[in-house]
């Protein structure tokens, strides 16, 4: 099996002479990143609505499996993941946000931190809906 191709050398964005000698210092190019933050956020967003989609399935099954008190149990949690999703967006927005001098890395990954921010309040939303419905069936 051949080995991989080398990827051509990038040239780089600046150059500047060090005065008094014969030596520079070199600026390169540093490729944007995408910010785990904002991956972080829809993780846990994706992971509040699917806890809640456990809260709506205790909340109808009713008394027979456990009914409000395992609705509870899984909205504390869907209710975490989606406070989790949306502290995880606040902070991947100030990390996109943050401008970024050439030397240093440039954040990408508005669009996923927002996505998990819906994803987060949603499951969340969703939560707290399942649990009313939870007690609900359970007192009737």
């Amino acid at each position: 099996m051949p080995p991989p191709p080398r990827e051509a050398p990038r040239p780089p964005k600046r150059v500047e002479a060090v005065p008094g000698t014969p030596f520079g210092v070199v600026h390169l190019d540093v490729p944007p990143v995408t910010s785990g933050l904002a991956i972080g956020s829809l993780v846990t967003g994706v992971g509040s609505i699917l806890v809640s989609l456990l809260v709506f399935c205790f909340g109808v099954a009713g008394p027979d499996y456990g009914g409000a008190w395992a609705a509870g149990a899984f909205t504390l949690l869907g209710g975490l993941a989606g406070v989790g999703a949306i502290v995880a967006w606040l902070l991947a927005r100030r990390q996109i946000r943050r401008p970024a001098p050439p030397p240093a890395v440039r954040f990408t990954g508005g669009g996923l931190a927002v996505a998990g921010l819906s994803c987060g309040a949603a499951g969340l939303l969703l939560s707290l809906i399942g649990l009313a419905l939870a007690l609900v069936v359970q007192i009737t």
